[in-house]
């Protein structure tokens, strides 16, 4: 049996979003650009603003992949917020 375990780490308004998944096998086709194609699919999503069509996602894989294929090893990624500096001002809010 397959125990696939996720951890997220980061805020919607902070630098970045991190993933930690655990579990996955060794092997398994996996790219930046296949995630990449699924985050590009938000952009045409539902929302109150238009955050989601201004933000242009775009995943980076840090462990657990090499040439394309799973590892065996945790896999990280990372999705750096662009607007992030944009939130670091305090405004006495």
């Amino acid at each position: 049996m397959l125990t696939v375990r996720f951890l997220t780490a980061g805020e919607s308004h902070g630098p970045q979003l991190t993933t930690i998944i655990e579990g996955v096998p060794a092997q398994l086709p996996l790219t930046a650009d296949d995630i990449n194609a699924e985050l590009a699919r938000r952009q045409g999503g539902y929302g109150r603003g238009r955050r989601m069509q201004i933000e242009k996602d775009q995943v980076q894989i840090l462990s657990g992949v090499r040439h394309g294929y799973t590892t065996g090893a945790p896999i990280t990624f990372v999705v750096e917020n662009k607007d992030w500096k944009n939130w670091t001002k305090n405004y006495g809010c």
